[in-house]
């Protein structure tokens, strides 16, 4: 496991002092280099392809993805980490501005101090890694901003780490999509972090994909002050090993979160979500459903967690998880959960796992479509539904057919 290693018994050489941030981690990392897989959050975790993440040679260098579509004119903003860029935009109505690293500091430091090692493994494990040259810090403020599209990427034999820190001031509304690209063999490390104002609306949109052998974790930190609103669309697909983290905390409650995801796995390939969501106020709102679709021998998982105390009265939440076996030999683990003290609540989870309707794909072949194609139908519903979902351009970026294709 190079990258455990290096971190260890090699800082100097990878300029681990370079950030305020690396500082505040690396000792906290050196105290638990490795997640406890026998914890809920990696009991399930594949251990050859997560030893495979962490098997390459580290780079800091910043390479030019191969991104698919041009920009539409001035209605786009498009934003590569690691680029040499100084961003500061200003118009009437909205301003984007880089934070200097003070101001990151204080938006993350307390939180990385009393961060769980075993939480927030990924965190560490990317704060240790990413330099200055490769941490994007946005304070974000008013309305009618062009839509954001934020990249980051990885290099083929390399493992390289990136970190997202946005600050959405109060009143801000603001449409956002990562795009993670993972090049054929090499792994990605990302970290972002979101903090919303009062407020504000933030419809953020995550798509990651990869290509041979590649590798992904990708952790998220929203904290939501009162009256925001946030909503979610994710699509993890063509990895063969990818994690997204996600963890949510409305601080003051009386917030929105919305959030719908998808996993899709074929191959040997293991991809999973895990999701947290933490009420610490009265009047919360959740409603989160996550699906998967494993064929061939792959694997995909969803774990999910509601935490409701005693403060948090009145929260509506609701975590649902649809997916769909391809294969006989494919697998598919998925655990909503409820932790609530609280006693005036209204809360729910549940979860299926199925196959493509029968009936549908008779229907559809008596009328003469062929099985490929019936399937296909009866998938693009499937994916609509999430698709819809991300703050995306259908004429920029054309993922139904994407995902078909991939199929």
């Amino acid at each position: 496991m190079q990258i455990i290693e290096k971190i260890i018994e090699n800082n100097q050489k990878l300029n681990l002092f370079d950030s305020e941030i690396q500082k505040l981690c690396l000792q906290k990392f050196k105290e638990n280099p490795m997640p406890n897989n026998k914890s809920e959050l990696w009991r399930l975790t594949s251990k050859s392809k997560f030893a495979r993440f962490l098997n390459y040679d580290f780079s800091e260098k910043f390479f030019d993805p191969l991104i698919p579509n041009d920009l539409d004119g001035d209605s786009t903003l498009r934003i590569i980490i690691g680029e040499e860029r100084k961003i500061h935009l200003k118009h009437p109505n909205w301003e984007i501005k880089e934070l200097i690293e003070e101001d990151i500091i204080k938006l993350i430091k307390n939180k990385l101090i009393d961060c769980d090692s075993t939480q927030n493994w990924s965190d560490l494990l990317n704060h240790c890694l990413s330099n200055q040259n490769n941490i994007l810090g946005l304070n974000i403020s008013g309305i009618d901003i062009p839509n954001l599209e934020i990249f980051s990427n990885s290099k083929k034999s390399f493992f390289n780490a990136k970190t997202l820190i946005l600050n959405i001031e109060n009143e801000t509304k603001v449409d956002l999509l990562q795009v993670n690209l993972g090049d054929d063999d090499s792994s990605l490390s990302l970290a972002s972090y979101f903090f919303l104002g009062d407020k504000s609306i933030v419809n953020h949109g995550i798509l990651s994909y990869g290509g041979s052998k590649s590798h992904i974790i990708n952790s998220l930190n929203v904290m939501q002050k009162e009256n925001s609103e946030y909503n979610l669309g994710s699509i993890q697909f063509k990895f063969d090993f990818a994690r997204l983290e996600i963890n949510i905390n409305q601080i003051q409650g009386n917030a929105k979160t919305n959030i719908k995801g998808m996993q899709i796995t074929k191959n040997n390939e293991q991809i999973s979500t895990y999701a947290k969501i933490v009420f610490d106020g009265p009047n919360g709102f959740l409603d989160q459903l996550n699906k998967s679709l494993a064929q061939d021998k792959s694997h995909a998982i969803f774990e999910g967690l509601i935490i409701v105390p005693q403060i948090a009265q009145k929260t509506d939440a609701s975590q649902l998880s649809r997916n769909i076996l391809l294969s006989n030999y494919a697998k598919i683990d998925t655990k909503p959960q409820l932790e609530i003290v609280a006693d005036d609540v209204k809360c729910k989870h549940g979860a299926t796992i199925s196959q493509l309707n029968e009936n549908e794909l008779f229907y559809m072949r008596s009328r003469g479509l062929t099985l490929e194609e019936a399937s296909k139908l009866q998938l693009k519903s499937y994916y609509q539904e999430i698709i819809s979902f991300l703050p995306i351009s259908e004429e920029r970026w054309d993922l139904l057919n994407l995902l078909l294709k991939n199929h």
